[in-house]
């Protein structure tokens, strides 16, 4: 939808528009990752979009991921330890309400937050799994194969995903917390390939034994993907992080081998399908053989485990596993007489953002297909949130999964003229806990986002969170509070990093508006003036609107801080400026000017601020005295105050507003923070 109004920029936005945050695993709390490098990010661009192309047309989604192996893993640690009694489902169910509970209260304003096997939305989940794994099927995309899965000979079971570690053998990751098939740094790999594998429940090295699975030919999408990428290298808006990433998996099928091995190579490499061999490059401890294809490298694979030589494998496109053989997770249909699976996590993630867009849309009394609307549209836009570790699912897999449902989709039969379409990856960078990757199956310990509220206010978080830049690279939180430098914690010559922004709520914003609210009390009888705005101020705000609006459209919220920043800070010196003019030479037509002037840049600056502090932002608008619905629209001109006040109460120009109580905060401190 083009601009709603003439005077921002010409930049183009949908007319529908989803919004995702991700799914976190439904085995812990939140912590200050998930909602600092995620959801908050999300949360302001979804406000955002509501503000610019109307709520009726924005969906804001996200749930609770039910299965996976850190689910089950972390249920069975549990109950082994008698620390809790209840079901699997009820495990599950208490760790989202815990997450459900930790996003309101960081004012996350999600429509629907359930989960892949929660409510109203595990009920659409099941029915979408089935209908996306049957139509790959349908398409020719999927194919059975046979693999190896590890088996613990000790405990007499097959294992789940985390309830094998080891060390990663992707070339140059070096993860020492790899499990039975992908590593906490993003990398995927067949489980035959992870180095040095021990079961979690015994800590035996476990037997790898044959099982039958549901893969998908991500390999066949090659070509695809690489049309694919260089669009998005052509998009100046995409983040440089997410076809970067892509382009790593897109590279021939290769194995490393030390050069050390290079003799025990030749003595083999007859017996090895067809390749090429580089040589190591200068200072690399290791020389490359190319593969022609993706069987041919695990082919060589077991001609290289024969001859006890050990390998590395590169990054490359492999079959996506669909299916597993774990009982907790989404029943798969059963198809070619095979049954008794379960969904892998990731794929039915990838689609669980349809399902949980059909439940709201369901919950809202829209027709089922409505979802397509927003999902197949070509006036609509699905923008993801990420972090950086999941590229390879989202910006790998997904995309081909997309592709592969052409020329129809899930719930429509045969061709369609819009089928689902690709969706705006926004990839944030990680946020670090000082200068180290914080995760809570780690070394680093991050505060959860609920201790975080014992020492900062809402709005000083979400302020500070989106200032950080994670768009460009890691950012390193510095909270405080929970400095590991007791005497820096202690000392109150040593500034708080996140109070930085917050500083421009509680001091500046806090002083443009109650002075604009006290004046009016003071010598206007407790109305707000209406009429023109002065040239200078009017087109100043038009120029910030406009840049706002552009930066916004690149999702760049490091620099919507920095646009406000500046542009509150003028405002709040036009004021001073101007009115101590107006009072030291007496000028009444001056200070109703001024008046005039700074009530109409307190309403744009929290127009702008609304996705960022929502609270205050309406705040203001309630003892302004106008319907949120109107006050946080793009859709007047901005010449005035005047054209907010159609149908209300005015009398000589004026405009009643709600008298303001003294010393009154629009953005408050922490109560921990007053000494």
């Amino acid at each position: 939808m083009a601009t709603t109004q003439n005077n921002v920029s010409p930049v183009t936005w949908p007319k529908r528009a989803v919004v995702t945050a991700g799914m976190p695993y439904g085995n812990k709390p939140l912590h200050f990752g998930h909602v600092a490098g995620v959801f908050v990010p999300a949360d302001c661009f979804a406000r955002f979009l509501r503000d610019r192309i109307g709520a009726e047309n924005v969906r804001f989604i996200s749930g609770t991921d039910c299965f996976g192996s850190p689910i089950n893993e972390g249920y069975r640690k549990l109950v082994e330890a008698g620390e809790f009694t209840g079901t699997i489902e009820e495990y599950v169910e208490r760790n989202h309400s815990k997450q459900k509970a930790t996003l309101d209260s960081y004012d996350i304003s999600l429509n629907i937050y359930e989960g892949s096997n929660i409510g109203h939305s595990g009920e659409v989940h099941q029915g979408i799994s089935e209908a996306f794994i049957k139509k790959l099927h349908e398409n020719g995309w999927l194919h059975k194969r046979s693999t190896l899965q590890f088996y613990d000979p000790q405990a007499g079971t097959f294992l789940n995903g985390r309830q094998v570690q080891g060390h990663c053998p992707v070339q140059g990751c070096k993860s020492e917390h790899a499990y039975a098939d992908e590593c906490d740094l993003g990398h995927s790999f067949a489980p035959e390939d992870l180095i040095a594998p021990k079961s979690s429940l015994t800590g035996v090295t476990p037997e790898m034994r044959p099982v039958e699975n549901w893969y998908f030919d991500l390999p066949a999408f090659t070509e695809f993907l690489k049309k694919h990428v260089e669009a998005l290298e052509a998009d100046p808006e995409v983040r440089p992080i997410v076809p970067q990433t892509i382009k790593e998996f897109l590279a021939p099928p290769v194995v490393y081998i030390k050069n050390e091995l290079h003799d025990q190579y030749l003595a083999i490499a007859d017996k090895l399908p067809h390749h090429v061999f580089h040589e190591a490059e200068k200072g690399k401890q290791s020389f490359e053989i190319e593969f022609d294809n993706i069987d041919d490298r695990d082919a060589a694979r077991d001609v290289l485990t024969g001859a006890q030589i050990r390998f590395r494998t590169g990054k490359a496109l492999v079959p996506f596993r669909i299916t597993g053989n774990i009982e907790w997770g989404v029943k798969a249909p059963v198809i070619d007489g095979l049954e008794g699976l379960t969904v892998w996590c990731w794929p039915e993630s990838l689609w669980a953002p349809m399902s949980f867009t059909m439940a709201v849309n369901d919950k809202m009394g829209l027709p089922r297909g409505s979802w397509r609307d927003f999902w197949c549209s070509e006036d609509s836009e699905v923008y993801q949130f990420i972090g950086q570790d999941n590229l390879y699912f989202y910006g790998v897999a997904q995309p081909a999964l997309i592709e592969a449902l052409r020329p129809g989709d899930i719930l429509t039969p045969g061709e369609t003229d819009h089928p689902i379409r690709q969706t705006k990856l926004v990839a944030n960078h990680h946020i670090l806990l000082g200068n180290k990757k914080a995760s809570s199956s780690g070394a680093v310990k991050p505060p959860t986002a609920d201790e975080l509220l014992e020492y900062y206010t809402v709005e000083q978080l979400r302020a500070h969170f989106l200032a950080l830049g994670l768009d460009q690279k890691s950012v390193g939180f510095k909270p405080k509070p929970f400095d590991p430098d007791e005497s820096k914690r202690e000392d109150p010559r040593v500034a708080d990093p996140v109070l930085k922004e917050g500083a421009l709520l509680t001091n500046v914003f806090n002083r443009l508006a109650r002075s604009c609210f006290y004046e009016a009390q003071k010598n206007f009888e407790g109305w707000m003036p209406l009429g023109r705005v002065s040239d200078e101020v009017r087109e100043r705000a038009h120029a910030v609107m406009s840049e706002y609006d552009a930066t916004m459209h690149k999702v760049e919220l490091h620099t919507i801080m920095s646009i406000m920043d500046t542009f509150i800070r003028w405002a709040n010196k036009y004021w001073t400026d101007n009115i101590r003019t107006a009072e030291k030479e007496g000028d009444e037509v001056l200070r109703r000017q001024v008046l005039v002037d700074c009530f109409y840049l307190l309403r744009v600056a929290t127009l702008l601020m609304h996705p960022v502090v929502p609270k205050g932002c309406e705040k203001i608008a309630d003892y302004l005295s106008f319907e949120f619905e109107d006050f946080f629209s793009w859709n007047f001109d901005f010449e005035d105050m005047n054209e907010l006040c159609h149908g209300l109460e005015l009398e000589d120009g004026r405009h009643r507003i709600r008298e303001l109580p003294p010393r009154f905060d629009f953005f408050s401190k922490h109560p921990s923070q007053f000494k």
